[in-house]
């Protein structure tokens, strides 16, 4: 048990550092580019790199990790993410950036793919429920704290680069001490191409994608629509920590009543407040700074809540066993909607200026609405008797199926197998 509980530990450390650090470098590059000059199409266009490189790390970075194990592979894919951070203020070349985005997505991936199947090695049917929640929570609260590190430094020098990078490296340290025997990292047995979900769950589908298209673009553009609209670099430190722990506390009176209702009507309410919050970031942002915060909150709290209810709706559609390759697909529809919303809302904005974000974000949410309703009258929903338990579920990371409470095929792993012959363990 004490072996288990350290291991727990170093898990959740590494995570918070590797999640901090990735937070911090995506508001960071954002202002950092918008400080510089950069027009908004142009800091668009590298910032989707990272959505591109995501689905390329998360799809392919189990590669390396089952040529060379865990460890090794961690810290390479650690090592790569914290160089190309620290090449970001050596060239102006854009189309460098765009790589750099592009390596950050793709080691990020492998690297979120090396922790969670730790995470899946380490849960067992009587804790697999409390792993997941943990997980949440510091997910939430280190992405939100790696917000507060803009208010640190400067943008414009190297130092927050580098403290970057920092973070980066060090998430490899609580998991090279951890005594568990690396786990078996398995090819995924089932799939469901795009076209195969969206016929089968086409609400759940159409939801992560908008879902990717709002966050995607939240934060690749609002530090710099925060940064043009007049808001300096400690509240913009302020303005985004905020947005990203309204998510985390929005997350569980909307699970509450997710389980109470039927989830299309959650989704079309979401929708439409999520919209009417955006156009409020709109209309405040010449007001004072707290009502440009509570504004920024709602809507992030109201918008990130999307994705994990078209989890749900998608869920209820599907068999247990399914979940995984679901996951995958909605994943897949999300990182989609990521690569959009920051390309088109960034060409928007550089014609129209900053205030063309949130006026775009708001009729995208509209169309969730339409399309919600347009989907209920088609297809009734599933009564609320027969609605699966709400999972919260969070995109900006590969998420942990494997240990979802609602995956009956879930293989638990003997504890004794994980920690035996721990002088074995791997170098």
């Amino acid at each position: 048990m004490r072996l288990l509980v350290i291991s727990l530990l170093a898990l959740f450390l590494s995570l918070a550092l590797l999640i901090s650090g990735n937070a911090f470098l995506a508001t960071l590059l954002g202002l950092r580019f918008g400080l510089m000059g950069v027009d908004a199409g142009t800091i668009g266009l590298v910032m989707v790199g990272y959505s591109i490189g995501f689905v390329i790390g998360a799809r392919y970075g189990g590669i390396v990790i089952r040529r060379v194990g865990h460890i090794r592979a961690f810290a390479v894919y650690a090592a790569v993410a914290a160089v190309a951070t620290l090449v970001y203020p050596m060239t102006d070349e854009v189309w460098v950036w765009w790589l750099l985005r592009v390596i950050g997505g793709i080691t990020i991936a492998a690297l979120f793919v090396t922790i969670e199947s730790w995470f899946s090695a380490v849960a067992s049917n009587a804790n697999r429920g409390t792993i997941f929640a943990m997980y949440q929570v510091v997910t939430y609260l280190a992405a939100a704290g790696g917000q507060l590190l803009i208010a640190l430094t400067n943008p414009e020098s190297f130092v927050p680069l580098s403290l970057a990078a920092i973070l980066l490296v060090a998430a490899i340290i609580p998991l090279s001490l951890s005594h568990m025997h690396s786990p078996e990292l398995s090819e995924p047995k089932d799939h469901l191409s795009l076209l195969k979900m969206y016929r089968m769950v086409p609400l759940g589908v159409v939801g992560a994608f908008v879902s990717g298209v709002f966050i995607g673009s939240f934060y690749a553009l609002v530090p710099l629509f925060a940064s043009l609209t007049g808001l300096n670099t400690d509240e913009v430190s302020l303005y985004m920590f905020a947005a990203v722990m309204a998510a985390m506390v929005f997350a569980w009176p909307i699970g509450w009543l997710c389980d109470r209702f039927q989830r299309s009507h959650i989704l079309l309410a979401l929708s439409v407040l999520g919209s009417i919050a955006c156009l409020a970031n709109d209309w405040l942002a010449e007001d004072a700074f707290v009502w440009r915060v509570i504004a920024i909150a709602v809507c992030m709290g109201l918008s990130a809540a999307i994705y994990p209810v078209a989890v749900a709706i998608t869920n209820d559609l599907m068999d247990a066993t399914q979940i995984i390759a679901a996951s995958t697909g909605l994943l897949l529809s999300y990182s989609l909607g990521a690569v959009v919303g920051p390309l088109v809302f960034s060409f928007v904005m550089a014609e129209q200026g900053p205030s063309a974000l949130f006026l775009g974000l708001a009729v995208a949410l509209l169309l969730m609405a339409f399309y919600t309703l347009l989907r209920q009258q088609r297809r009734p929903p599933i009564p609320v008797a027969e609605q699966e338990d709400f999972v919260s579920a969070i995109p900006d990371v590969n998420p942990i199926p494997d240990i979802d409470p609602r995956n009956e095929a879930f293989v638990e792993t003997p504890i004794e197998e994980l920690f035996k012959d721990s002088s074995d363990t791997e170098t």
